[in-house]
């Protein structure tokens, strides 16, 4: 206070710079004095050291609203050296792919990891783990799990309600998870929700949705009183299609969010920022785009501290040299530049690929049914379809068919090692021969592979247990290219810069053995989530998510 009062001198002080208020979208062309890792003022101040920013736009740094810090296929301390660069300061993360590994204890140690790191890492209690019955995770989170992760610091509310079935149904089990007295802020997770359901998923106490892909459900979301996060994951790219709803109705309740981006994505086209920069690009205004990316977020979230530079606000604060490309020309994180760590990580968090044996006869399909259910991969979506077709037939069993882009699909439980295999059909793939598979298979990421070749099916599957989980391509009956991801099975211990090498390789292999799926890998991790409509796969069957029942692959 005695600095703002200007009868001391501050630590720091920003002076010619254009500083955008959040809070009317005018910029300010005054000083900005920061102390002890604070703004305490806006005006003319003295400092102990002074930056020059003449000409430069300074805002706050960027918060991501929903996302998975795993799908990064990073480490905590890779992925933070990774996206502080590209401006994001803090993130909203929902940890629910550690959780659905390595339980409790697994959200806990990504919690510890966040201690020194230069970005804010705020966690969701993880409340679908499993994301439903269909899937089977090392173990299903309690009420009481979820209740001892909101008692830890900087979690700070239930993470995203993916059961919609059945909290709209009012099944005890979710409800559960909403009446833990400890919190009132909840996400949502509910694709293509409209009507009395979506008026019932609300009326749960539910306060956000991510997952809209057309103008028309985001408003009437909106009109609810959702708070819509427009995603932009590596996927599921539905920026676009949603920015009408901001250029009609204006910025209020709207927000940027990742949730699943893969290191590709951020290493060539970065983080937040790309979102601030493509909403601009498109007839935002840049104040409003800026304002979906700091104080909306921070406002949602109850972080009163971030999002704004203002007094009382915490100095994370970009200098940007123009608004249109939004690349950073410096961050200042709590008022300096940041600081990386590498973190060390434990053993017992490399050890978590329990896999029954597994040969060629594991992803035999006996003969049966004349015509079968097939998931219809959707390009550029988390949806799938459903296709009905007439299997192809060899010494008595079912078996891919390239020339009609009919693939094999199989999940293996790899938690427990009980052997449980669903085995099923894929169209709109690509593949014409050899196998891939991955470790990375939301939400329970039990092992995932497509392949034309039992063989080859069975070669990914071995050589990922020996690895401890990742992506593996297999062909002529061996492993031929790998990402090992001994973390969880979900992430690597290596560089941004190696990882993201090692996918584009293994991207291009893909590619010359016919796969034409945009974001290959990505896109297999999804075909396991039971949550998202139309037809899924786990090591359980196939699913029906509209229905939400298991369905056999035949059908008679």
């Amino acid at each position: 206070m005695a600095v703002a009062r200007g009868e001391e001198p501050a630590d720091l002080v920003l002076s010619g710079g254009h500083v955008l208020s959040v809070f009317t979208k005018e910029w300010l062309d005054m000083d900005v004095a920061i102390k002890d890792g604070h703004i305490v003022g806006l005006g003319r101040y003295d400092g102990l050291q002074r930056l020059d920013v003449s000409g430069a736009y300074l805002v706050p740094g960027f918060i991501d609203a929903h996302m998975h810090i795993e799908s990064s296929k990073l480490t905590v301390d890779e992925f933070a050296r990774a996206v502080v660069a590209q401006g994001t300061t803090a993130v909203v993360a929902d940890p629910h792919e550690i959780a659905n590994v390595l339980g409790t204890d697994g959200i806990h140690w990504l919690l510890d990891c966040c201690t020194d790191l230069p970005l804010d890492v705020f966690v969701m209690a993880s409340s679908c783990v499993p994301a439903s019955q269909f899937e089977s995770p090392r173990r299903p989170f309690t009420p009481g799990d979820i209740e001892s992760l909101l008692r830890r610091h900087r979690t700070i509310g239930i993470a995203e309600m993916m059961n919609f079935p059945g909290v709209i149904a009012g099944s005890p089990s979710e409800t559960a998870k909403l009446k833990t007295g400890l919190t009132d802020h909840v996400d949502g997770h509910a694709p293509g929700v409209r009507g009395p359901g979506l008026n019932a998923y609300i009326a749960a106490g539910i306060r956000s949705d991510h997952e809209a892909t057309t103008f028309e459900e985001a408003l009437e979301k909106r009109r609810l009183g959702m708070w819509v996060m427009l995603r932009e994951a590596s996927i599921a790219r539905n920026l676009l299609d949603l920015l009408p709803l901001v250029k009609r109705y204006g910025s209020d309740r709207c927000m940027f969010c990742t949730d699943d981006r893969e290191p590709d994505f951020i290493v060539e086209q970065g983080h937040i920022n790309q979102m601030v920069r493509v909403a601009v690009g498109d007839g935002i205004s840049p104040e409003d785009a800026v304002v979906m990316a700091t104080i909306n977020p921070a406002m949602y979230h109850r972080l009163w501290r971030l999002g704004a530079i203002a007094p009382g606000y915490q100095a994370d604060i970009l200098v940007l040299d123009d608004l249109e490309s939004f690349q950073p020309r410096q961050v200042l994180k709590h008022g300096a530049p940041p600081r990386f760590v590498k973190l060390d990580v434990p053993e017992w968090v490399r050890r978590s690929v329990s896999l029954a044996p597994v040969d060629a006869t594991s992803f035999r399909i006996p003969a049966g049914a004349r015509k079968i259910r097939v998931m219809r991969v959707i390009p550029a979506q988390l949806l799938t379809g459903i296709e009905v077709v007439e299997p192809a037939l060899k010494d008595g069993c079912l078996v891919a068919d390239p020339a009609r882009d009919l693939v094999k699909i199989a999940v293996l439980e790899r938690h427990h090692a009980s052997g449980r295999i669903g085995l099923g059909f894929a169209t709109n793939v690509g593949l014409k021969r050899g196998a891939f598979a991955s470790t990375v298979a939301h939400d329970a990421h039990n092992m995932i592979v497509i392949g034309v070749d039992d063989g080859d099916m069975a070669a990914c599957a071995m050589r990922l247990a020996e690895i401890g989980g990742g992506i593996v391509i297999a062909e002529g009956g061996r492993a031929v290219e790998e990402l090992p991801l001994p973390v969880a099975g979900l992430m690597s211990d290596r560089p941004l810069a190696e990882v993201h090498e090692r996918l584009r390789s293994m991207g291009k292999r893909l590619q010359a053995m016919g796969v034409t799926m945009a974001s290959p890998f990505m896109t297999l991790s999804f075909l396991a989530l039971s949550v998202i409509p139309e037809l899924k796969i786990t090591d359980r069957g196939l699913v029906d998510v509209n229905r939400f029942e298991l369905v056999p692959l035949g059908i008679e």
